[in-house]
């Protein structure tokens, strides 16, 4: 199951990434997923932005993530909260950078119709 849609030059996320959904609801105009994220050791989320917000936990291993400006905007060791707000001005990537696998449990708020992310290009980091 893919996690972001596509674009050009974009930057999926890395082989063995993986989404599963584990409940979902339609309210109104706003789409509520409940979806666990695995990254696997060294992998990436791949640059992306969200149309609605994100709220996750991290339930293992340690999450990094970096903003357009390449510059690390967090790091969500196993039991911390993750907020990602919404829109194309908030271009980011999530990275595993350990040797134990992450585990997101995350929560997306999204217009009805949304895909869970956008995909975007790499903003110029020296990393994907």
């Amino acid at each position: 199951m893919s996690l972001v849609g596509t674009a050009a030059n974009a930057t999926p996320p890395s082989p063995g990434v993986v989404g599963t959904i584990i409940w979902q609801k339609t309210v109104g105009n706003t789409d509520y997923t409940l979806r666990e994220i695995t990254l696997p050791p060294h992998t990436s989320t791949g640059w992306h932005h969200h149309d609605g917000n994100l709220y996750a936990t991290v339930k293992s291993g340690t999450l990094s993530r970096f903003g357009a400006d390449c510059q690390r905007i967090g790091v969500h060791p196993a039991g911390s909260f993750v907020f990602e707000p919404a829109g194309a001005d908030h271009v980011h990537i999530g990275r595993n950078l350990g040797d134990t696998k992450v585990v997101l449990d995350v929560l997306y708020v999204l217009p009805k119709g949304s895909p869970f992310s956008e995909d975007d290009p790499n903003p110029g980091c020296d990393f994907e």
